[in-house]
């Protein structure tokens, strides 16, 4: 099973490498899947890919939901 953590895009480095926000950390992932996104945009990361823009709402609701997750393997 993979998977999928959102991140905000906070800067495009090169055609091939954007800057992300990770939950508060930074981390450069590649951007080669998706040429069409712009900083602020919400995508999907995989093994250090963008794999998939996604709505800000979105993003949120798979915050919560791994929230929830976090705190129900926890207890």
């Amino acid at each position: 099973m993979c998977l999928a953590v959102p991140v905000k895009v906070l800067e495009i480095i090169s055609p091939t490498q954007i800057k992300v926000d990770l939950h508060g950390a930074t981390a450069i992932i590649s951007g080669v899947l998706l040429p069409e996104i712009k900083v602020g945009d919400f995508v999907l990361t995989h093994a250090g890919h963008a794999i998939d823009k996604i709505s800000p709402e979105d993003a949120q609701a798979l915050e919560n939901t791994y929230q929830e997750l976090w705190q129900a393997l926890n207890e």
